[in-house]
């Protein structure tokens, strides 16, 4: 069931097949445990979700020079942050660069979020899938190869959702 606000996410590529990631940490939550996370957010009034994924890219990463590709996964996520509750239907891009490991260089992060994201890093998808790192969306290492090989599925995958307080809030 569909329910809350809308969000765009995109797993980002560069041209080695690297996937980009921010570090992220709840800066009001009792812990700060932080998590590795694709970029994303909210999408606006009259944006479609692609359009979302390419300004959220912007903001969050500064990077620009992208094709950004099909939905390839959906989920409905509840979680806690910075002491409120979300509750949103995510579709999750995939985007391409066509240069190795573009520089973080954030245009528009909100307050929060400047206080939130504190480091990127190009991780190899074999890295991802055999870390202990924390990484959202939790499936993330269970496709993040079939995307980094060039095998998108046909349909977007429900990748299920976060149960509530997921983050690290306590």
């Amino acid at each position: 069931m569909r329910s809350g606000r809308r969000a765009a996410r995109v797993v980002l590529l560069d041209s080695n097949g690297h996937v980009f990631l921010l570090r992220g940490h709840d800066p009001f939550g009792p812990s700060h445990l932080g998590w590795w996370e694709i970029p994303g957010g909210g999408i606006d009034p009259g944006e479609t979700s692609a359009e979302a994924a390419r300004r959220e890219l912007h903001e969050e990463a500064g990077i620009v020079d992208v094709e950004i590709g099909p939905c390839v996964w959906v989920q409905q996520a509840r979680f806690t942050f910075a002491g409120m509750r979300f509750d949103q239907w995510e579709e999750i891009h995939v985007a391409w660069c066509s240069t190795p490991a573009p520089a973080w260089d954030p245009k528009g992060l909100e307050p929060l979020e400047a206080l939130a994201f504190s480091d990127h890093r190009w991780w190899e998808p074999h890295h991802v899938t055999s870390s202990d790192e924390r990484f959202l969306p939790s499936a993330l290492r269970s496709h993040v190869i079939d995307l980094a090989e060039g095998r998108l599925p046909t349909e977007p995958i429900d990748i299920g959702h976060l149960p509530p307080d997921v983050l690290p809030t306590a």
